[in-house]
């Protein structure tokens, strides 16, 4: 897995990002180029913002015990894999907007570096290492940059 701390893998990300436009045709899934965006936003919404309520104590067991392996794994997501209530985005968002803010989170998370997310309390799973960080930042960016062929 690539290293979203590492400056060179924060740069070739947000090239990819920079590649898309409000009319770039998803290869999978339902959301259109905005909706993915903001999805993608979601993440760091959690880390920075604290705008998303924490999960009750039955729903942050399960959560630990059935999701974290897939979230923070090595493995790569499946084309159409569900997603999580709190990262649906059914309504219409404003393409550069959303492109704005995921790049200076993506820039944030690089500035601050791992160091500053090892054994880092996540929202919904715990602490986490740097290497899970890692991969649920790079992992999910990777996978919706693919659905949208860039």
């Amino acid at each position: 897995m690539k290293n979203i701390f590492d400056p060179t893998v924060t740069t070739e990300i947000i090239s990819r990002i920079n590649k898309l436009d409000a009319g770039t045709k998803r290869q999978w899934g339902k959301m259109n180029a905005a909706q993915m965006l903001a999805h993608c936003n979601v993440t760091y919404e959690l880390v920075y913002d604290k705008i998303h309520p924490k999960p009750n104590t039955l729903k942050s067991f399960i959560l630990k015990i059935f999701v974290k392996p897939v979230v923070v794994g090595e493995k790569p997501y499946k084309k159409d894999s569900p997603t999580a209530p709190e990262f649906k985005v059914n309504d219409d968002k404003i393409f550069e907007t959303e492109k704005g803010r995921l790049i200076n989170y993506i820039l944030k998370t690089q500035e601050l570096g791992a160091a500053k997310f090892h054994n880092k309390e996540s929202h919904s799973f715990g602490a986490l290492t740097k290497d899970e960080w890692n991969n649920l930042f790079y992992k999910h960016l990777d996978h919706h940059l693919n659905q949208f062929g860039v």
